[in-house]
């Protein structure tokens, strides 16, 4: 089932409620209330209370050393693609990530540097013979007005990159992981697929996919964390230093476990 354009609109708004940067900014805006309150003893104690925690909360989650360490157990659940077997698939499947539409300085839409990663790791499957057939997802993201369609985009790029028209199925509709996984049933049915798209977002992809019936090979792209038990001998003093990279890590990692936990309890995984 599709989300009409009111409750997409209420899941993208969710959404950022996960994010870390939103936690700080209440947190930033509760501290800055509290400035215009009478003095007291006891609103001194909370006003302190608060800023060490909004401090240390800022170093964790914007600090490289805890956003790597976050990510890899989140991307450590899909191992890499095995290229040494033989199997072959119905279908190798990619989920979209993003486009953005066509402006004054854009003369036309394109694909999200994630999306155009994700095609290329597909499209690297396809010609590698593993399936005869390369499907793209991913439709139209935006709340207000229209954007550009994923999976045209994805098409268009894998078209340029050698992939036969022939080949390529299409799913321009969904916005959501879960509407990948059912749109991606409803232009191939069921079978065996080779499924593609970031090593964070497979175990939630994974699971929509086979709860509708695919029989689901992972092969993960975009890893962010190169070594995993081993994670520290990638890790140095520069490390404990915040930046803005790690918090945007571990704002995709929040999101991420919040979407699989999110659609466990509703019994879609």
């Amino acid at each position: 089932m599709e989300l009409s354009p009111f409750w997409f609109g209420l899941y993208k708004l969710v959404k950022y409620v996960l994010y870390p940067y939103t936690w700080l900014c209440l947190a930033t805006g509760v501290l800055a209330a509290l400035t215009f309150l009478p003095p007291s003893p006891r609103r001194t104690r909370s006003f302190r209370i608060l800023a060490l925690a909004t401090v240390a909360t800022t170093w964790l989650i914007a600090t490289p050393l805890v956003s790597t360490i976050a990510a890899g157990f989140l991307e450590s659940r899909s191992r890499p693609f095995d290229r040494t077997t033989t199997a072959r698939f119905d279908a190798v499947v990619v989920l979209g990530a993003g486009a953005m539409g066509r402006g004054s300085l854009r003369p036309a839409d394109q694909l999200s540097g994630l999306s155009m990663q994700r095609t290329l790791c597909g499209a690297d499957l396809f010609a590698e013979g593993r399936a005869p057939r390369l499907v793209l997802t991913g439709g139209d993201a935006a709340i207000f007005g229209e954007g550009p369609r994923e999976a045209v985009e994805m098409n268009k790029f894998a078209l340029r990159v050698g992939v036969p028209e022939a080949a390529i199925l299409l799913d321009d509709r969904a916005r959501t992981t879960y509407e990948n996984a059912t749109g991606t049933k409803r232009v191939l049915g069921q079978g065996s697929i080779l499924l593609v798209t970031s090593a964070g977002h497979m175990p939630r992809a994974a699971g929509l996919f086979r709860k509708q019936g695919f029989d689901v090979t992972a092969a993960p792209c975009n890893y962010t964390v190169r070594n995993w038990p081993d994670v520290w001998s990638d890790l140095d003093l520069f490390d404990f230093i915040p930046t803005l990279t790690a918090l945007s890590k571990s704002t995709s990692t929040f999101s991420e476990a919040a979407g699989s936990f999110a659609y466990w309890i509703v019994g879609k995984i």
